[in-house]
């Protein structure tokens, strides 16, 4: 045919040349070119891949058996443990959707994430069980509940039909797991903080996870077989992807139930950590650990940390004691990290301080991540590469989620003008590297968690002598941020920080409540909108 491209013709996609992109496969790689490599590490426990291999087959087989499938949802409310682990495979392997639960929320939120994913199973942690059984009789519909009876958690009720060890005993090793026909198919639902309302749930496909998985191998510069420490949660953006990269790399995953200074150095020496990610909070465990509690490191440890920008001060004190810090940008619709401060080998000559400063901006986008730029977020024009024109970051690309469930709304929002809006604020460096400034959804970030102010605000104006009120973040050194209450009494009302501060923690998650209180008057703008800017500025000049 006249016009047509010859190298479209006769030469067609077939079983032999397409194959849908899936992380899936890279167990079934690990398990067979690895067998006998030591794939998790849990207290006393230690699995190889070809038992962790058999161990996934298992659980998605029990789920199979049960009836779940294509478009199911499994929720799993665990830390970081072997079981957890497993979910990331296992739950896939049947065609359904992965749902992992933030274990630090409250039972209404909870209940939330369970009624609208539709989770028709639910495998908890029995150290869960009193938020969980808060939480199942809010639900419309019970899941099939299994306990995970996890030999260092502290116990709890049990909720469920069985335990998990019994659950995939009765598994078949050698299941024939469901390989997506679409890699577009869904393979996780992770719930935003919920900066309005009810949290989104942010789908993810297989190709992206496959995609993003691989980039973490790119942008960190992985190689080998890295032993990886599980301080940032599974949960979280579903590891960042680090479960399917560092099965990938047939590497060892070293789980960490509890993190502490005590337990990170112990792991660390013990099993010759080569690689682990937290939020800044974390890096705080580690610069301020007393000296007992410390372990000289076998060699120099990769850290990657997100979350708010850590301060430049506290990335100098990580490094001089023996970590390597990259600095990365991402968001849960991003599959996690999705921009990395890519480093320059002549940075390495720079003062101390100085360097510091440089790996604490943002940086570049992923090598997987197609395009990304500060710009107007009306008009979409990029802005100068001044370091100076603020901004709203956005990202095209094949690691930006499939979009919210349930929410043709806010999807369409989110993806207006062929841009994944991220809602973040930041400035373009002439070097292309981005650094953020501000959050226009003024959400605030500690200790890794987003924290709602409105969601916050909502608990404060319920207080009776609360006439208005108003959440910024605070810089705090431990955390990143917390959160700080500006607040104006009622007429003749009276209420002590104290006071608040309990209402506040009977009402939501302790990590969302306030941990500063100011009584004032509120600053606003001639319309009558409060002036958080004003805000910021006099939370920074809070001394305690």
């Amino acid at each position: 045919m006249a016009g047509s491209n010859p190298y479209d013709m006769h030469l067609d996609k077939n079983a032999a040349n397409h194959v849908p992109l899936s992380p899936l496969g890279f167990l079934e790689r690990s398990a067979s070119v690895y067998p006998n490599r030591v794939s998790v590490i849990h207290g006393d426990l230690r699995f190889t891949w070809k038992q962790t291999y058999d161990r996934c087959r298992r659980l998605a087989s029990a789920l199979s058996r049960r009836g779940i499938g294509g478009g199911d949802t499994v929720a799993f409310m665990a830390a970081n443990t072997p079981a957890a682990f497993e979910a990331t495979f296992g739950v896939p392997m049947t065609g359904a959707v992965l749902c992992a639960l933030n274990t630090r929320l409250d039972a209404e939120t909870i209940a939330f994430m369970l009624n609208h994913g539709e989770a028709k199973v639910l495998v908890t942690d029995r150290e869960f069980s009193p938020v969980i059984k808060k939480a199942l009789m809010q639900v419309a519909r019970r899941p099939v509940v299994i306990d995970i009876d996890d030999p260092l958690g502290l116990g709890g009720e049990l909720l469920g039909e069985c335990g998990y060890e019994a659950f995939i005993a009765d598994g078949d090793p050698e299941f024939a797991w469901h390989w997506p026909a679409d890699e577009w198919d869904a393979i996780a639902l992770n719930y935003t903080s919920g900066t309005t309302g009810n949290p989104k749930g942010v789908v993810y496909h297989h190709r992206g996870a496959y995609i993003n998985a691989l980039g973490n191998v790119v942008n960190w510069g992985m190689t080998g077989h890295p032993v990886y420490l599980w301080t940032l949660p599974m949960f979280h953006c579903n590891g960042w992807c680090f479960p399917w990269t560092i099965t990938a790399l047939a590497g060892t995953h070293v789980c960490l139930r509890r993190v502490d200074a005590v337990g990170m150095f112990a792991a660390i020496e013990a099993y010759k950590v080569t690689h682990m990610c937290g939020a800044p909070i974390v890096m705080g465990m580690l610069i301020n650990a007393p000296e007992k509690d410390r372990r000289p490191l076998p060699h120099a440890v990769e850290f990657m940390t997100a979350a708010a920008p850590p301060p430049a001060a506290v990335i100098g004190r990580l490094e001089s004691q023996g970590f390597k810090i990259t600095h990365v940008y991402g968001l849960t619709e991003v599959y996690g990290p999705a921009t990395v401060c890519a480093w320059h080998e002549e940075w390495d000559l720079l003062p101390l301080d100085e360097r510091a400063r440089m790996k604490s901006r943002q940086g570049v986008r992923y090598v997987n991540e197609e395009a990304m730029m500060v710009a107007d977020p009306v008009s979409l024009a990029p802005v100068p590469m001044d370091g100076a024109t603020m901004g709203e970051v956005f990202y095209r690309g094949n690691v930006v989620m499939k979009g919210y469930l349930k929410n043709p709304t806010a999807t369409a929002e989110a993806f207006a003008g062929g841009w994944f809006h991220t809602g973040d604020l930041g400035v373009w460096h002439a070097d292309g590297y981005i650094e953020l400034k501000d959050r226009s959804k003024d959400i605030i970030i500690s200790g890794g968690e987003n924290i709602s102010t409105i969601e916050v605000e909502s608990v404060l104006y319920q207080h009776p002598a609360v006439g208005e009120a108003a959440v910024v973040a605070r810089p705090d050194e431990k955390w990143g941020e917390t959160p700080c209450a500006f607040i104006g009494l009622k007429d003749g009302a009276v209420a002590t920080e104290q006071e608040i501060m309990a209402f506040c923690r009977e009402r939501l998650a302790h990590f969302k409540c306030p941990r500063t209180v100011v009584f004032t008057v509120l600053p606003k703008t001639s319309t009558g909108k409060v002036q958080k800017y004003v805000l910021r500025a006099m939370a920074k000049d809070i001394t305690t």
